[in-house]
């Protein structure tokens, strides 16, 4: 059952947003982003790589469903979780639409926890099926490293819509936001010994905000775009150090014992 409603959550990611960038729900994605404008918000080009992310995760639902990979144990165990990740992406859509902030916010990084248990389960099958990289890894790592900073530049957008701090003077808390951002970034990415697909998405997320905030007029925007560029800096460097480390590509090293 958890197998097809991967299959099932997957189709509807891509419906659910068709509908909301409609105006089904409410006001768009982007325009909803635009009435609170924070120091961690990304460039609207960035946003497509949620077509690339429907697209691939449908792939991968369609792949674990059919041939031996139905009786994969790994691919068995992953399903409740990715089906769940994009059940609760689907969900973040019309609420965001709906001014559901504090929903959004829980729902978000739920979706995030899901994809991130999916790609670190991966990341740790010595015995993967052959294609495993490609149809699972890949598309469950990208969604989740999208995640991993969209759930705080959600966070940020709270912060402003509630008025939670100063929404003239940014900075102070948007930088503690940048430093749990990169911890997570960081922490998950040395969990999985140098996900380069997880780490392409975060920085594909980090040079948007580099870009959005270059460009702003906020106070504190120039900072902020240069501590994006910071994160990504030190993630890449991280990810080169654990990919030399363990170079075994997406297993760990076979004459490591297991940790």
């Amino acid at each position: 059952m958890s197998r097809l409603l991967v299959l099932l959550f997957a189709i509807a990611m891509p419906v659910v947003a068709w509908l909301t960038n409609s105006g089904t729900f409410g006001p768009d994605n982007g325009t909803m982003s635009d009435r609170y404008p924070t120091l961690l918000v990304a460039a609207g080009y960035a946003f497509a790589i949620w077509g690339l992310i429907f697209l691939l995760d449908i792939v991968y639902a369609g792949w674990q469903l059919t041939g031996a990979r139905k009786t994969d144990d790994t691919l068995t165990r992953i399903a409740p979780w990715a089906a769940a990740g994009f059940a609760l992406t689907t969900l973040w859509m019309p609420l965001f639409a709906m001014s559901q902030f504090w929903l959004c916010l829980l729902v978000i990084f739920g979706a995030t926890f899901c994809l991130i248990r999916c790609a670190m389960i991966l990341s740790h099958d010595r015995t993967p099926q052959e294609g495993q990289w490609m149809w699972a890894w890949l598309p469950l790592s990208l969604h989740a490293g999208w995640l991993s900073l969209a759930a705080f530049l959600n966070l940020a957008q709270v912060v402003v819509a509630y008025e939670l701090a100063s929404t003239t003077q940014q900075l102070p808390w948007s930088l503690a936001i940048f430093g749990l951002a990169a911890l997570m970034l960081l922490m998950v990415n040395l969990r999985m010994r140098g996900n380069v697909d997880y780490v392409v998405a975060a920085l594909w997320a980090l040079a948007a905000v580099y870009v959005k905030q270059s460009g702003s007029d906020l106070a504190g925007a120039q900072t902020a775009a240069w501590v994006a560029i910071g994160i990504a800096v030190v993630l890449v460097l991280q990810t080169v150090m654990l990919r030399r480390k363990y170079p075994g590509g997406l297993l760990p090293n076979p004459a490591r014992a297991p940790d």
